[in-house]
């Protein structure tokens, strides 16, 4: 039996920029992006040119997104992704890119059980833990 947990982020119409962002911040690969149009060709015109369903692969993990087509998103701090890497010139790259135009909820700085770890909201609202292993 295989069990796997995939984020699944949904966005407000700006999904493809959000894609853009992740592929470039976490060196990801874009493994499909699909339109409602393309998906549901009798959806309504407003949502055809948003997404329907793309998919990122950042390492070993798919990272999951869509446009959200019906009501707005209501965010919280429910739901956050932890990158964790085992560089921290690595973890200091992704971590100074997720905060720009976001908002940063805990430094970088060394801790007891990381050379590096933070905090951090990006400007889509994704609330990233970020760590580097060892220690």
């Amino acid at each position: 039996m295989t069990l796997r947990l995939t984020p699944y982020l949904m966005m407000e119409g700006n999904a493809k920029e959000a894609i853009q962002f992740y592929e470039k911040t976490l060196d990801a690969t874009i493994v499909t992006v699909q339109t409602y149009g393309e998906v549901l060709p009798t959806c309504p015109s407003a949502i055809k040119e948003h997404v329907g369903h793309a998919m990122l692969k950042v390492g070993e993990t798919d990272l999951i997104f869509s446009d959200t087509p019906g009501p707005p998103i209501k965010k919280g701090n429910q739901v956050m992704i932890s990158i964790s890497t085992n560089d921290v010139e690595k973890t200091k790259q992704i971590f100074e890119a997720l905060q720009l135009d976001g908002k940063v909820n805990q430094p970088l700085e060394e801790t007891p059980f990381s050379p590096a770890f933070g905090n951090v909201t990006d400007k889509f609202g994704v609330t990233f833990q970020i760590v580097t292993e060892g220690k």
